[in-house]
């Protein structure tokens, strides 16, 4: 009787194991990193290459502003992020705006550019984007999320963009690493006052931002992708991509950008089609926010292999 019953628990931890293993589905994506003989486990990028946003100008001309100094700017299309001018940033705003006009409709006619698209002026801003100060609090995070069975490509990916290396607090009061706001953060039982901030506690932050993300963004998600008729893949980088929309912006100005994109054949499409489109406050910032993060684990790839470290893929075990 004691060896059936001790066969029975461990088929029954196996199975619960493997159910974990597929349900976990992050599991296959998560690297090794190894620095001074200290492993760093990350979440690697062979989902956004498999389904190629690397290849896409709107992620590669953010990781040009995450590695320009902010005494430059570039001169780009607002629809396609192809970059058309660079210019020091003391000499562009020394021009007069009719000079400005004409720098920009002369690079339109030499770029082929209709003359009705609008052409942005994009600071660099490598200044921010310290993913060498951010590098430490990844696994930090990752580990955080995975304790509370969250995806932690989030955590990541809040970490890269938000505020990374930094405790600061944003213009309209979201603050901590994972930038969240006073109400938000009380929700999740965390204390916000005067003398008391928990969102500047990591991992009291981390929680509050998982539970963010599983329990209301990844739900909206998920009815704002079916509203359009598509086919919900928790681990397509679209459906991501379309979560951290919701975590930024939330889920009624991405319901409402997401019906003014119209009918879409693919989560790729609907993704692209919201860099272009607005409406309610989904505009210029929210519509950058998943370029954003796709360049940022790009980018943190590139630094990465830039350092020559040494990269193993972390084996799913059943134990």
């Amino acid at each position: 009787m004691f060896k059936l019953n001790l066969l029975v628990v461990l088929l029954t931890s196996v199975f619960f194991s493997f159910s974990q293993q597929v349900e976990n589905h992050w599991l296959n994506e998560l690297i090794s990193v190894e620095i001074e003989t200290k492993e760093h486990v990350l979440l690697g990028t062979s989902e956004i290459h498999e389904s190629k946003w690397d290849t896409l100008n709107q992620p590669r001309f953010w990781q040009q502003i995450m590695l320009l100094s902010p005494d430059s700017v570039l001169l780009n299309s607002a629809e396609t992020r192809t970059v058309i001018g660079k210019y020091s940033y003391k000499d562009w705003m020394a021009q007069s705006d009719q000079t400005k006009r004409f720098v920009k409709d002369s690079l339109k006619t030499n770029f082929s550019i209709d003359s009705t698209e609008v052409i942005n002026v994009t600071t660099g801003k490598n200044d921010f984007y310290r993913f060498d100060l951010v590098f430490e609090s990844l696994p930090e995070g990752i580990a955080a999320f995975e304790e509370y069975d969250v995806d932690p490509w989030y955590a990541q990916s809040i970490l890269l963009i938000e505020s990374p290396g930094k405790i600061a607090k944003s213009s309209v009061g979201a603050y901590g690493p994972f930038q969240l706001m006073p109400g938000v953060a009380r929700m999740y039982g965390l204390k916000v006052s005067k003398t008391l901030d928990e969102r500047k506690d990591f991992k009291r932050s981390a929680y509050a931002a998982s539970q963010l993300i599983s329990g209301s963004c990844i739900p909206s998600a998920k009815s704002i992708a079916k509203s359009v008729g598509l086919e919900i893949d928790e681990q397509a980088i679209w459906f991501r991509l379309l979560t951290m929309h919701v975590y930024h912006a939330g889920s009624g100005n991405v319901r409402a950008v997401v019906n003014a994109c119209g009918e879409v054949k693919s989560g790729e499409e609907l993704i692209q089609k919201m860099w272009v489109t607005k409406a309610a406050s989904f505009g210029n910032s929210s519509q950058n926010y998943s370029q954003l993060t796709l360049a940022a684990h790009l980018q943190l790839e590139e630094l990465i292999l830039s350092k020559e470290l040494e990269i193993y893929k972390c084996p799913t075990v059943i134990e």
